[in-house]
């Protein structure tokens, strides 16, 4: 396990435009999310050790905001060959039991990974409805420890996008496993 901090986003920038097998069965786009006024984009897979650390929080997070249209949308792009845990019908497994409030789809060519920029598991990007980045940072202030949480910096964001007010300048990156790219 490679241990990376995400850098530092390019704030404003557009959200590059994906179409990814999720596992539903469907494909999805970025356009689907158009009515979303925020929309989470977020680079995870089945194994890492701090995506599984902050697995319930980001349910939960996730889950309680869609009575507000905030979309999240997973995404995991890992070798699956040399990563059995992240393959297709393993994500399929992990988000049928975790009952995830979210779309998860698989970046089987790691493209849609390239074109966000995404380093780590987990990686979040957060945009607003023009799908300008406004965040891209961690979760909270204790990626490995929920008891010790005091700032929960995603959703500080995303609520600060829903009300109108401007994102902290100060963005903390976040840290977990390398991606694993293909050979």
């Amino acid at each position: 396990m490679v241990l990376l901090h995400s850098p530092p986003g390019e704030l404003g920038a557009t959200a590059p435009a994906f179409r990814l097998p999720g596992v539903d069965g469907r494909d999805h786009t970025l356009e689907e999310y158009r009515e979303s006024p925020v929309l989470v984009v977020m680079f995870i897979c089945n194994h890492c050790p701090y995506v599984l650390a902050i697995e319930e929080r980001l349910i939960a997070l996730a889950g309680a905001l869609l009575e507000r249209n905030v979309r999240f949308v997973g995404i995991s792009c890992n070798d699956p060959t040399n990563y059995p845990e992240d393959s297709f019908d393993n994500m399929k497994a992990r988000a049928k039991k975790k009952a995830y409030p979210f779309d998860y789809l698989y970046d089987g060519s790691q493209q849609t990974a390239r074109e966000y920029g995404a380093v780590c598991t987990p990686d979040f990007f957060v945009y607003d409805q023009e799908r300008k980045l406004r965040y891209r940072g961690r979760l909270d202030d204790s990626p490995r420890n929920p008891a010790a949480v005091h700032k929960e910096e995603l959703k500080e964001a995303i609520l600060a996008l829903l009300e109108g007010r401007p994102v902290a300048a100060r963005q903390n990156n976040t840290m977990g496993c390398s991606i694993k790219w293909k050979e």
